[in-house]
């Protein structure tokens, strides 16, 4: 991975000359993210964004934590112990620059030997499972990382608005068999194009059966206005 996301942050904490980023996704065409969304205040952040920073508690592990934004809200705000994590070296430079105290590149499922009582995975925390058949991998180590009493709080949107609907009013998904969530991403950046990627949406129901079937419970907290939902697995 060239890690444009990651430069895009970097340029944008350094101001050498930041852009917009240009995401493109497997069902829709080109669209412009600011990247100074990334470094949103608690204040600009979606309901559902502050709802999980508000019901955070304890250790807190912050996964794709980005540009940081939530583990300083959650650090300086609320004065919790956060551990940021991400792939990305820029996005984790960032978050240090920024002021973030324990922010590492490290993937989620080579992380290990502590237990949290908070796992966050926010802007659609779903997306880094990739496909639906990845759900019980990532769901067994994240609950791995979980004190007794602790809290996964993740979020994603049911993209089924999405696709078509017929004359009987059903929806026409594309029949390669796969999960109507299943997408591929791609990003540009100042020119450059990212290798494309897998990420996944997951409607509600399939992330709690998801859940149940890895021994978790699974609640709705909050949903949002365009389709997003914010839900709650524990032990």
């Amino acid at each position: 991975m060239k890690d444009l996301f990651g430069k895009a942050i970097y340029d944008f904490q350094t101001n050498n000359s930041p852009e917009d980023l240009i995401t493109e996704t497997s069902i829709s065409e080109e669209d412009e993210m600011s990247v100074a969304y990334l470094f949103r205040s608690y204040n600009e952040m979606p309901l559902i964004e502050q709802k999980s920073l508000q019901l955070a508690f304890g250790k807190v592990l912050d996964v794709g934590c980005g540009a940081g934004s939530h583990s300083l809200s959650l650090q300086n705000d609320r004065n919790l112990n956060v551990t940021s994590i991400d792939i990305s070296e820029k996005a984790i430079k960032t978050c240090q620059l920024r002021g973030v105290k324990n922010a590492y590149v490290q993937n989620i499922l080579d992380f290990d030997g502590e237990k949290f009582d908070t796992i966050l995975l926010l802007m659609n925390g779903t997306g880094i499972f990739g496909k639906l058949n990845n759900c019980n991998i990532y769901l067994s180590k994240l609950k791995s990382l979980l004190s007794p009493s602790g809290q996964i709080l993740i979020d994603s949107s049911d993209i089924i608005y999405m696709f078509d609907e017929d004359e009987d009013g059903g929806k026409w998904i594309p029949s390669d068999n796969k999960y109507y969530g299943e997408l591929t991403f791609t990003i540009s950046y100042k020119g450059e194009k990212e290798d494309t990627f897998e990420w996944l949406y997951l409607d509600y129901n399939t992330l709690q059966n998801a859940a149940i079937a890895n021994g978790l419970k699974c609640e709705l907290v909050l949903e949002g206005e365009n389709y997003d939902y914010l839900a709650k697995l524990s032990i």
